[in-house]
């Protein structure tokens, strides 16, 4: 049999379109998208150097918000500069570079979902069982549990790109989307991509699902634990303090699924209404979780005014 010329399959590179429909818009688009990329390289990284240099925030808990906002820079930062440079310079993105950039963006929106459970045990654990908070969540617990969820999420995400960069893209090579999104490239290839879609399909629930069952489950046993609670102020404090967890929470999961389930089954959303989507669904949770996990707690606040704005916190005083 002769051999076939698998070069002809494979192009050297792909066009991304940006947010087809609306070209016209695509320069305003990119003013907004800037912004929150600063905000969020700006907050996760002030979050990431204030528990750096507080001592006193060198715990199991401040070492998930620590993490998260790694993820989060890293989530971002492998994303919005390419769609930057669609927007204002130029669309090519290699063969090679669009499935790299593919397997990042996933790997890190994984290691996102992950840290989300951890940060819940964290949760339930100091909580449920404060006494003996730090002993249960050693470091060596941490990184035991980090490095399973990382393997998973790896292995998982990882054959997502790997399936599709072995398709046949033996027409065009058009992405109507801003990035190299699994759906929106393999769409392009000439034969049935059905195995692939159901295969994001299945490590999307799989990763994301499972996830999302076991942080409902944390939250659960938490709200039970605070009912426990002695006074009223105390639970009302942790109610308030799971309240805003869970908005961001619910927020980065539904998002999530729905961006998987619509490049399946929503063909009559329009392209570019979906791929604004599929950006903000990637830059609104870097930019809510330094906000949310960290502006409102007051010992980071305490820590970024006394390291950042040079103030003297002076501990209260109760008289009786």
């Amino acid at each position: 049999m002769p051999a076939v010329n698998t070069s002809s399959l494979r192009p050297a590179v792909f066009i991304l379109m940006g947010f087809p429909g609306i070209e016209h818009l695509q320069h305003w688009l990119s003013v907004p998208f800037t912004v929150l990329y600063i905000t969020a390289l700006v907050a996760n990284s002030i979050l990431i150097l204030v528990v750096t240099l507080e001592k006193s925030l060198h715990s199991p808990m401040y070492l998930f918000l620590c993490m998260l906002a790694m993820v989060d820079i890293g989530l971002c930062t492998c994303t919005l500069p390419k769609v930057l440079e669609v927007l204002w310079l130029n669309k090519n993105i290699s063969f090679e570079g669009c499935f790299i950039q593919m397997f990042f963006i996933y790997s890190f929106a994984s290691l996102e979902s992950s840290i989300l459970v951890m940060m819940a045990y964290d949760r339930y654990i100091a909580i449920y069982n404060p006494l003996r908070y730090t002993t249960i969540l050693s470091r060596t617990l941490i990184a035991k549990i980090f490095f399973s969820f990382l393997i998973r999420d790896v292995i998982l995400t990882g054959l997502i790109p790997i399936f599709a960069s072995r398709l046949p893209y033996c027409s065009t090579n058009v992405v109507p989307h801003c990035y190299c999104d699994h759906m929106a490239v393999a769409k392009l290839a000439c034969a049935n991509i059905i195995m692939n879609s159901y295969y994001g399909l299945a490590a999307a629930f799989s990763i994301a699902g499972f996830d999302f069952v076991l942080i409902i489950f944390s939250y659960i046993m938490i709200f039970r634990a605070v009912l426990k609670l002695g006074t009223k102020g105390a639970r009302l404090k942790a109610l308030n303090t799971c309240g805003s967890h869970l908005v961001v929470i619910m927020y980065f999961y539904i998002s999530t699924i729905f961006n998987y389930v619509v490049y399946r089954f929503g063909n009559e959303i329009p392209v570019h209404v979906h791929n604004i989507f599929s950006v903000l669904c990637l830059l609104i949770p870097p930019v809510l979780n330094p906000i949310v996990y960290a502006v409102r707690t007051k010992e980071i606040r305490q820590a970024f005014q006394k390291h950042f704005l040079r103030r003297t916190i002076k501990p209260k005083i109760n008289f009786h």
